[in-house]
Order: C-alpha cells, then sequence, then structure tokens
C-alpha cells in the first residue's frame, strides 16, 4: 500500500489535483457552508447532479511541501495577528509567526551591541596594559625582593670602589703637582745661580744702580798698582760686575782672573789688551758703600791724588756692564760629586 494510501485511511489512491480547501487531511473545513467530509469520500455515492463545489473567489491561500504536507494559511491576517477560527477548528488559537520575527531582529540587535561592548573592554584592557609596561619597568617589577637587595649591595660596593678611585687619583695629582712645583723652583733655583755664576764669571751682560771712577794722571800716568787697588777695594765693598775702558773706548770685563799691566807711554794692559788712558771703570754695585771704601784716609783715591792724579765719581741709576769675557776652560779643577 502507498504512502498516500495510507493517509487517507480508506484504501484509496489519492486522487491528483488540487488540494482540497479546509486543510491537512483529516481536519475539518473550518468554512461554514463547507460540505461534509463524508460526502467528498470517493466511497460515497454521487450522482452526476452533485459535482464538487468550486472554490470561492476568497478561497484561503493554501500551501504545500515537498513531503506532499499542506498548511492552511487562512488563519493569519494581514496584520500578522491570528484570524477567528471555528469552534471546530484543530489548528491553535495562536501562531506566533510575527512575534518570532520581531523577537528574532531583537535579539540580533543584542548580539551586536553584546559584540560592541566586548570589543571596547579589549580595547580598554590593551590600552591599561600598555600604560602600565611602558611606565614601568618590567624586570624590576618582575625581581624579588631578594634581589632587588642583592642589586642594591652591588651598587653600593661599585660606589664605594669608585670613591677610592676618586682618592686615589686625588692623591697622585696632589703628589704629581707637588713634584711639578719642587721640579720648576729647583729649575727656577738653578736659573739664577747661573745667572749670577754667567755675571760674576763674565759671561753674562749685567745692569743695576751702581757707579763710574774715572782715573786720570797729570805728570804721571796711572799705574797699574793703583788700578789694581782701586779693583780691590770695590770687590771689597761689594762690587757685584766691572768693567774698564780707555780713552780709545777699547773696553774689558774684569773677573777674578783678570790681571792689570804697565804698558808702553803710560798705556795700560788688561788681559792682553792695551788700553790707553784715561781710564774709566764702570761698576754695579751700593754707590755709596764703593764710593766711602774709595775714599777712605790712605785709599786709592789719597794714593792717586798724591801721585798728581785725580779720580772723579759718577754715581748711575742703571750702570750697563756689556763687556764679555770669554769662559775659560778648566783643565784640572772639578766639582765635587
Amino acid at each position: 500500500m502507498s504512502d498516500e494510501q495510507t493517509e487517507t485511511g480508506t484504501g484509496w489512491p489519492q486522487p491528483a489535483g488540487p488540494a482540497r480547501p479546509g486543510g491537512p487531511a483529516g481536519e475539518p473545513d473550518p468554512r461554514p457552508d463547507a460540505p461534509d467530509p463524508d460526502e467528498l469520500s470517493p466511497l460515497a455515492p454521487q450522482g452526476p447532479a452533485e459535482r464538487e463545489p468550486e472554490p470561492p473567489d476568497d478561497e484561503p491561500a493554501v500551501a504545500s511541501g515537498d513531503d506532499g504536507a499542506t498548511v492552511d494559511l487562512s488563519g493569519v491576517s494581514g496584520s500578522g495577528e491570528p484570524a477567528a477560527r471555528s469552534e471546530g477548528s484543530a489548528v491553535p488559537a495562536e501562531e506566533p509567526v510575527a512575534p518570532v520575527k520581531s523577537a528574532a531582529g531583537r535579539f540580533r540587535l543584542s548580539t551586536a551591541s553584546l559584540m560592541i561592548v566586548v570589543l571596547l573592554a579589549l580595547l580598554g584592557f590593551t590600552l591599561v596594559v600598555q600604560l602600565k609596561t611602558t611606565s614601568t619597568d618590567p624586570t624590576l617589577g618582575a625581581t624579588r625582593q631578594e634581589d632587588l637587595v642583592r642589586i642594591l649591595s652591588d651598587l653600593d660596593a661599585r660606589e664605594n670602589r669608585l670613591q677610592q678611585d676618586i682618592r686615589a687619583l686625588e692623591d697622585s695629582q696632589r703628589q704629581l703637582r707637588s713634584g711639578e712645583q719642587g721640579r720648576q723652583a729647583a729649575l727656577d733655583e738653578a736659573t739664577r745661580r747661573a745667572d749670577e755664576l754667567g755675571i760674576l764669571a763674565g759671561t753674562l751682560p749685567a745692569v743695576g744702580p751702581g757707579l763710574t771712577v774715572e782715573f786720570e794722571g797729570a805728570g804721571k800716568p796711572i799705574s797699574a798698582n793703583r788700578v789694581l787697588d782701586a779693583v780691590q777695594e770695590l770687590r771689597g765693598a761689594g762690587a757685584e760686575a766691572m768693567q774698564i775702558s780707555g780713552g780709545d773706548r777699547a773696553t774689558v770685563r774684569i773677573i777674578a782672573s783678570t790681571y792689570f799691566l804697565d804698558g808702553e807711554n803710560g798705556s795700560l794692559v788688561v788681559e792682553g789688551r792695551r788700553l790707553m788712558g784715561p781710564f774709566t771703570i764702570t761698576v754695579i754695585g751700593d754707590p755709596a758703600t764703593m764710593r766711602t771704601a774709595l775714599n777712605i784716609p790712605g785709599g786709592v783715591v789719597a794714593s792717586v791724588r798724591g801721585d798728581g792724579g785725580n779720580v772723579t765719581f759718577g754715581e748711575r741709576e742703571v750702570a750697563e756692564v756689556s763687556a764679555l769675557h770669554v769662559p775659560i776652560k778648566l783643565e784640572h779643577a772639578r766639582p765635587v760629586s
């Protein structure tokens, strides 16, 4: 037996054609003027006059599915509210077709709002995490307290070592400065001593306050002994540098080893050089002391004047001894080490 025969329950095949008004099989037609379902049964005898009435123009719409089942849509009004049905209708009184659509719309709206809220929450969480990451050191933030104490101890020890290095460098700097100052002072002292020795040795020119002593003979020339006595008196009075000049402007530097000899025609030989009178000695030292030393009774001035000569003094605020002596090369003497 086929499925259609089973569904009708009559054993007869369902005739092909448009579905009967009245809905699914086994349900009565809700229309008031609908014929009795038993009358439409193929088992019921029908005369030639009894034809199946044609459905009116306002016949309700019927939808059929793929499995052959039909659904009556006449119970739904255009506004989406279920229409009134008769008392014998088996269809439920209310079919929530439109409310289901409205609930689905509200569900879609709630889902979109929920997604927006979730996205905003994720964005805020990301910003907060980023701010915390940039504002704090992640390494120190994740370090334990024991590790932080150890790091602090290492920093203190490093600071102490650096302080010790600074103090050592400062001590070295002070020593270097002290040694440099000592070396500079020794160098200055050596330079000063060299200058003094150079002046005494006649290898360096000299300037300073002093005297000019002029010897002039009248009838008797000035002897070498009178000049030597004058040089000795001046040295004893503190003369530091001397030179002797002749009338011919020849000049000789007088040092410790200088010697004087009488020359021809009243000349004077000094260090092998001949000088003609009158003779002038330029000396650097205290003018008053040296003048007093030459004017002592029985001294140089008295002896020259006793021989008929004359001695003239001239004080100089700045006396210049410019003549130089050739350095003496020592052959035997050596400094004591």
